[in-house]
């Protein structure tokens, strides 16, 4: 029997929903890094507590109309330091403070979510009982900071008026392949055999069911014990091809691959089987908390299935990724989705032009809301082409999608380049399109 979405579910045991109520990249075609660039996934990696949602409202409308709820939020990363700390190994009271600077600069631009990084390679900025405190936060794995990042987030950004939404890599371990280096008691060292070396890091097995199960208890520890807004994963599932390297998955394959036509159908079930069960399970543990995911931008291209985008892009999630984001909205086992569409307008393998209405389609009928995830990194970078080079773009962005009523809000890559700007794209953008600070959209409680 097809699954029915965590809200059907939890509108279905509470009866009549009350409603219209108000309270994470790439490479492939060429472009970037970032929680995506055109074809490789957030370099670096990469989100209803006080209130409901409007019940059918729409973020930005057609010919500029603007509702009163709109999602406008920023990625801050985690993973290697790219936004915070600004190094391991500080105080506790810098850290602390470089991160309040973080918040306060969000609602200076008129922001109204924080979507941050709490689990970059298998660890955690809470003191969890699954997996070490992260190496980013002292520079030794497994080290006690002396202080709790998630919680202060929580509370600091809740009293600014802004979401907190927990950002989490479920497969990802380590960015090398040394495990000797990982914190003492890890849970890859007392299971050698739960982690795979692939492109010169350290990933946990998708095909393991054991795996599945404990990446999710490992996440939902932190929906348990914090008053987040939303859980929020970026676009890892299975690794982004490296050429010449095969994913050493065979015995996996062989030992739970039974019944599927090929490898790639199995993994693809595998990573389905993530997403379903963590919405459900989300759903059991903490009331009024999201699920969103901030896919890769292109799902497959037009050429190789007549449902997919009017793109030439190198990667497509459902085939190098095994991830059918599409087939995650229409099934509605998510709350948002936020791909991230890290491409010019007129980009050719990847137009943003083209994207955004395809991402508008996919959406209709579903009730699951649409936030564009927008590559403000490559405003001013002059690696990027010259469109990147016009303080402008980002803001022809949000006009573009604008005349697109599904469209509900974006989500900037991130949380560095809001604070430096270095060519004034977000200024820009906060001048064209955020005149006053708005409401993020909100689910009804149940």
């Amino acid at each position: 029997m097809r699954h029915i979405g965590r809200r059907s579910l939890a509108a279905a045991a509470a009866g009549l929903v009350a409603s219209l109520m108000v309270a994470p990249g790439a490479r492939a075609a060429g472009e970037g890094f970032g929680p995506a660039g055109a074809g490789a996934g957030n370099g670096n990696g990469g989100a209803d507590s006080a209130g409901v949602r409007h019940g059918g409202g729409r973020g930005r409308g057609h010919k500029g109309r603007k509702a009163a709820t709109e999602f406008r939020g920023m990625w801050l990363a985690t993973v290697a330091n790219r936004d915070w700390p600004s190094k391991p190994g500080l105080p506790a009271a810098e850290q602390r403070a470089e991160l309040l600077a973080y918040l306060d600069k969000a609602v200076e631009r008129r922001l109204n979510a924080v979507i941050f990084q709490v689990r970059p390679t298998a660890d955690a900025l809470w003191p969890s009982p699954y997996e070490p405190w992260s190496q980013y936060l002292t520079g030794v794995p497994g080290k006690d900071p002396g202080w709790d990042p998630l919680g202060t987030a929580v509370a600091e950004a809740h009293a600014r008026g802004l979401e907190l939404h927990a950002w989490f890599n479920p497969y990802r371990v380590a960015t090398h392949t040394d495990r000797t280096r990982l914190a003492e008691g890890h849970p890859v060292r007392v299971h050698p055999d739960w982690a795979l070396a692939y492109g010169g890091k350290l990933y946990y097995n998708p095909g393991l069911p054991e795996v599945r199960r404990f990446v999710q208890d490992a996440m939902l520890d932190a929906v348990r014990r914090y008053d987040i807004d939303a859980v929020h994963f970026d676009d890892y599932f299975y690794p982004y091809p490296v050429a010449g390297q095969a994913f050493p998955d065979d015995d996996a394959y062989a030992a739970h691959g039974a019944g599927f036509p090929d490898k790639a159908a199995w993994r693809r079930d595998n990573i389905d089987r993530l997403v379903r069960e963590m919405s459900e399970r989300i759903a059991e543990t903490r009331r009024g908390v999201r699920f969103g995911i901030s896919p890769f931008g292109v799902w497959r291209n037009a050429g190789t299935d007549p449902l997919g985008s009017d793109t030439r892009a190198g990667v497509q999630t459902y085939d190098d990724l095994h991830a059918d984001t599409r087939k995650w909205v229409k099934e509605r086992w998510i709350d948002y989705v936020t791909p991230q569409l890290y491409w010019h307008i007129g980009f050719a393998p990847a137009d943003y032009a083209k994207l955004v209405p395809w991402w508008d389609d996919v959406v209709r009928g579903t009730d699951v809301e649409l936030y564009v995830g927008e590559a403000l990194y490559k405003a001013g970078d002059p690696a990027q082409p010259a469109a990147w080079q016009d303080p402008a773009e980002l803001s022809r962005h949000l006009a573009l999608a604008g005349e697109h009523p599904r469209v509900r809000g974006h989500v900037f890559f991130s949380a560095k380049e809001v604070v430096t700007d270095r060519i004034g794209a977000m200024a820009r953008v906060v001048a064209d399109h955020y005149p006053t600070a708005v409401r993020p959209p909100r689910y009804p409680a149940l």
